[in-house]
């Protein structure tokens, strides 16, 4: 169910850059991560990187790929523990 959320959000992210070209993506993703509860960053962060795992649906496909792809590792980038 994770990947379907950060699919969701890709899909957010895509649509908002469509109508604010330049800007709307990254504002969707700001957007989602601040408005994030702490237990869904919890689930994300369990998920394996995108392009991991090529049995689920974060492995090789539609997902992984294109600006798709790139708004799914912006998120999981954003959502990884710091060190």
């Amino acid at each position: 169910m994770g990947a379907h959320a950060l699919g969701a959000a890709a899909y957010a992210a895509k649509a908002a850059e469509i109508v604010d070209p330049g800007r709307g993506g990254a504002a969707e993703i700001e957007w989602q991560l601040a408005n994030m509860s702490q237990t869904a960053r919890t689930a994300l962060r369990r998920l394996p990187a995108l392009g991991e795992d090529s049995s689920g649906p974060l492995g090789a496909g539609l997902l992984a790929s294109g600006v798709l792809g790139e708004n799914i590792r912006i998120l999981q980038s954003a959502l990884a523990p710091r060190a």
